[in-house]
């Protein structure tokens, strides 16, 4: 009943109803972009990262982390993105040429680096 409880909250205090959803599948991490609407059809963005981990016992869990982005940000959201992605195509074009020829799900990755220390 408690589990109960604790998924009603969550999805209380998450509110909105769901108008569109995007889930963007890369190597072992999973994102998700959900517009909601508020009581008043106001909308806002959740982008959710939701990464499988394994336990020391085998199992898995998902680890997530959510983003909430309300209309009176999307315009500045939105510039500031697109200025950081542009800064690292100019950059780092392989980083752009990789996701091009094909994701490489084997590949070694920032988490697994970062794992490793």
């Amino acid at each position: 009943m408690a589990d109960n409880m604790d998924i009603r909250k969550e999805s209380e205090m998450e509110g909105g109803e769901e108008v569109y959803s995007k889930a963007v599948r890369a190597g072992r991490r999973t994102y998700f972009f959900d517009v909601k609407a508020t009581r008043n059809d106001d909308y806002f963005l959740t982008i959710t990262e939701s990464r499988k981990k394994q336990n020391k016992d085998g199992s898995f869990i998902y680890d997530k982390h959510k983003l909430y982005l309300y209309k009176e940000d999307f315009a500045k959201f939105s510039d500031g993105l697109e200025e950081v992605i542009s800064y690292i195509k100019e950059h780092k074009p392989e980083f752009f040429m990789q996701q091009e020829n094909g994701y490489d799900s084997d590949a070694v990755t920032v988490d697994d680096e970062f794992e490793r220390l």
